[in-house]
């Protein structure tokens, strides 16, 4: 008899124990695993998983730009004529220069093309440089984080390097005396529109602009799109 109160009260204590840890064996789980899902994602794999992204993004960005029609071909990146034609342009068209104009508008955009892959290279070396702290801001910062790394660090170098470029392409177009004679064309109304500025300045800023904002798309897809992450290092580090 006592032998069987015994086994009674043992095992009554036992599934006493169980029921009261039984809410909080999920909670006790999830300490248990945290440790080992952080130390799956190394500084290495962290590092070579944002670099491997941003080479990616970059990457589309400057093959989808930097080639014939990259820039005319889309109306969402087709550089617009400069203000001061754009604001006179039914004066000008009217006035039987509707060809020029258009030819303007595409030599701009050309030069932009051709412009463009020399970014390649910049971007390369900007993920070279790129460290922990870097790879860290970026994969815990906003969707465009990357995108403002690459403009802090190729901006200025991408526009010494886009605008000899652009310039060569305007001299053999002679985009530069065309933009010029438009102007002369619109006698005293262009006088009224303020400063034309450099029409190679316009260009290149224009070029960078229209670069930049394709990059952000890369990098939004990257972060956003599980089927845009390309590799198994990928899938990881975003996963993550």
């Amino acid at each position: 008899m006592l032998r069987s109160l015994t086994v009674f009260v043992v095992i009554g204590a036992t599934f006493s124990l169980v029921a009261v840890a039984s809410p909080y064996s999920d909670f006790a789980k999830g300490l248990m695993q945290q440790p080992a899902a952080q130390s799956a994602l190394s500084d290495a794999d962290i590092g070579a998983g944002l670099k491997e992204a941003l080479a990616k993004g970059t990457r589309a960005a400057v093959n989808s730009l930097g080639k014939a029609d990259g820039f005319w071909g889309s109306d969402r990146f087709r550089i617009p004529l400069p203000g001061p034609v754009a604001n006179i342009e039914t004066i000008l068209k009217g006035s039987g220069m509707g060809a020029q104009i258009d030819d303007l508008h595409l030599s701009i955009n050309r030069a932009a093309e051709n412009a463009v892959p020399v970014a390649a290279d910049v971007f390369s070396g900007a993920v070279q440089k790129l460290t922990l702290d870097d790879v860290r801001g970026i994969l815990n910062g906003p969707q465009d984080a990357a995108t403002q790394y690459f403009k802090r660090a190729t901006s200025d170098t991408l526009a010494a390097k886009f605008k000899p470029i652009v310039m060569r392409i305007t001299a053999t177009s002679g985009l530069v005396q065309q933009y010029n004679t438009l102007m002369s064309s619109a006698g005293p109304v262009a006088s009224m529109l303020g400063d034309r500025g450099d029409i190679n300045d316009y260009v290149t800023r224009k070029a960078l602009d229209s670069l930049f904002l394709r990059v952000a798309d890369e990098e939004k897809s990257i972060r956003t799109d599980p089927a845009a992450r390309s590799s198994d290092l990928l899938k990881k580090v975003f996963a993550n």
